[in-house]
């Protein structure tokens, strides 16, 4: 795949990805949802450190990871770069394309959305651009997460050994569409791992 086409790809992301952010951080109430379907819903929440709300410790844990993810993305940046440069696969140059646009969108979040929002609470809607300015400084934004598939969420038959009779749910995270896009091109690396990295 082409530079042009790779460049493409991750704008599309990007867009998409910002776009529903900024839709959700300035509408939603903090943990407010609207159901969509039984096992879809549209949920906003904000994570302050990485997947599943994991945080680094003390003060300077965020800016340290940002800062990780800031080197990470250079790294991937590269990556993509040599992949077209080489004229490695379709699959494997979609796919880093993928990586880089999902890593890069949460990036936007941690570094400016602490400076371009206020506080998002049970009670307040944030506003782009308040006339108080932000909710932190640059590189200590939150990222916003509102999609949440959960498959199963009721109590197990009590057949089931061990666990039977007790209320179990499948599937609780609540992620956005950069990790989305991340999640899909690590899972494609995956399925199609022959195609991507094809032995000379």
């Amino acid at each position: 795949m082409s530079l042009k086409k790779s460049i493409l790809v991750i704008i599309v992301v990007l867009l998409i990805d910002q776009i529903s952010k900024i839709y959700i951080k300035t509408s939603f109430t903090l943990h407010e949802e609207v159901p969509v379907f039984s096992w879809f819903r549209i949920v906003f929440v904000e994570n302050k450190g990485m997947a599943w709300g994991f945080e680094l410790p003390g003060n300077y844990g965020k800016l340290i990871l940002t800062l990780f993810r800031l080197v990470a993305i250079t790294g991937i940046g590269y990556w993509l770069y040599d992949s077209v440069r080489k004229n490695s696969s379709r699959i494997l140059t979609f796919c880093i394309a993928l990586i880089f646009a999902g890593a890069f969108g949460n990036i936007i979040d941690s570094i400016f959305y602490g400076m371009f929002f206020n506080e998002s609470t049970s009670t307040q809607i944030a506003q782009f651009l308040p006339e108080g300015g932000g909710y932190e400084t640059i590189f200590y934004g939150k990222v916003v997460d509102m999609i949440q598939f959960t498959f199963y969420d009721d109590i197990l038959p009590d057949w089931i050994p061990f666990w039977g009779g007790k209320h179990f749910s499948f599937f609780d995270p609540v992620f956005n569409i950069a990790d989305s896009a991340i999640s899909i091109g690590v899972f494609l690396l995956l399925v199609f791992n022959k195609r991507a990295f094809p032995k000379k």
